[in-house]
């Protein structure tokens, strides 16, 4: 058993993501916190992702399903069809091939602990 503080986890940059067109929220600037990596459980990786104020993914599809549950500030996530703020407390459930994005508002920064499965892939 493994017990984690959200606030002592390492904070690594992010690369940068193609901002979402029409999206005036400001330029894409993310961290990542390990909560589960690579190699340390057979069914799941779990990250917390930090979003500067405005800052998002851009567009991007996933081969597995994907678990966001907001931990800090307000957001978006949005699919092709339908675009809903978040904020915390709110837990959003993104199926495999669905082409979405998601990210902090234009007046707040964004965490979100984000789970898929190991050695799934995202395409941009």
């Amino acid at each position: 058993m493994r017990v984690l503080k959200i606030n002592e986890l390492k904070e690594t940059p992010m690369d940068t993501a193609t901002a979402i067109a029409g999206w005036t929220g400001g330029a894409v600037s993310r961290t990542r916190q390990a909560v589960i990596g690579d190699g340390q459980s057979d069914n799941f990786r779990c990250n917390v992702v930090n979003f500067r104020v405005g800052a998002t993914t851009g567009w991007h599809v996933h081969d597995c399903d994907q678990i966001l549950v907001v931990t800090a500030g307000k957001g978006f996530a949005a699919t092709e069809t339908e675009q809903r703020e978040i904020a915390v407390g709110d837990i959003v459930h993104i199926r495999a091939g669905e082409k979405h994005w998601h990210g902090a508002s234009a007046d707040s920064p964004l965490s979100h602990i984000t789970v898929t499965t190991p050695g799934s892939t995202s395409k941009h």
